[in-house]
């Protein structure tokens, strides 16, 4: 079956990168060739041996989950293999980052790219694992704030500094500095009752997870757009390819959708690739 839409909307994969998985820089290469525009992985430092926190997507926690390669790591592999695919995290757990390391980590892999760096960013759902990191889970909306808008200072000024409730440093150099202007577009996650205020006061875009907050899409994108001002740019991660619901996100509105794409060793993985191109990307 081949499915068609307008070249508006483009096409990439979310992903878990691992170590028992397609090695990223054949993912990314295979990924350009076969037409895709993006790759976007996921993250998680570990995984806690006591697990209390429910995982939102079902009863247990998929393998994948705790084995996930770091995704600068990993995209920076990509990148180097690809020209034109652009390289993001999906999402990052910036509750869990220094945003100092992360302004650097998201620059200089915005500069060996080219200018294909997308950074999406969330506070996450595992309360053991950032507790671990020495986040406080109750506070984490407010740290992911100020880490946001902290490395947004770090990328766009020579003498950066912030003062906040949780990131608080005097003026600092901090290189490189993103090749796209004035930095890469950070992409908000979640579909929460606050999570359009975030959007709005410190992201460049809306990146749900399909299936999770989204019954009401056109709705949602229509308002988040109205509050904006502006065609607000959304994506949405972990898309199963189906035409009908390709058809559906792109009617409400959607700029990039993004294929859910299992973790599985490089055969496997090319050959899957090879389906969803065939049966959902423009030909």
């Amino acid at each position: 079956m081949i499915f068609c839409l307008e070249a508006a909307v483009e096409f990439g994969v979310s992903t878990f990168v691992t170590d028992e998985g397609i090695r990223p820089a054949v993912l990314g290469k295979a990924l350009e060739e076969r037409g895709f525009a993006s790759l976007f992985l996921a993250e998680h430092s570990h995984i806690p041996v006591k697990r209390e926190t429910p995982w939102p997507g079902g009863a247990d926690l998929p393998r994948q989950y705790y084995r996930t390669l770091d995704p600068f790591v990993a995209l920076t592999a990509a990148a180097a293999a690809t020209e034109r695919l652009r390289v993001g995290t999906g999402i990052a757990l910036v509750i869990q980052r220094d945003p100092i390391h992360l302004a650097k980590e998201t620059a200089s892999l915005d500069l060996v790219s080219g200018g294909r760096a997308v950074l999406g960013v969330g506070a996450g759902w595992n309360r053991e694992e950032m507790r671990n990191h020495g986040t406080d889970p109750t506070t984490r909306m407010r740290l992911l704030r100020e880490r946001v808008l902290a490395v947004k200072e770090l990328w766009t000024k020579d003498e950066a500094e912030f003062h906040g409730e949780f990131v608080d440093f005097d003026p600092v150099f901090c290189y490189p500095k993103p090749v796209q202007d004035p930095h890469p577009p950070v992409l908000i996650g979640g579909s929460g009752p606050t999570t359009f205020d975030r959007v709005l006061e410190f992201g460049d875009g809306w990146m749900p997870i399909y299936g999770r907050g989204t019954d009401a899409l056109p709705d949602q994108i229509a308002d988040l757009r109205d509050r904006a001002g502006r065609e607000l740019p959304v994506t949405i991660f972990g898309v199963p390819p189906k035409p009908d619901v390709i058809a559906a996100l792109a009617e409400a509105g959607v700029n990039e959708v993004l294929f859910n794409l299992p973790t599985e060793p490089e055969g496997e993985t090319l050959d899957r690739l090879d389906r969803i191109a065939a049966q959902c990307l423009p030909q």
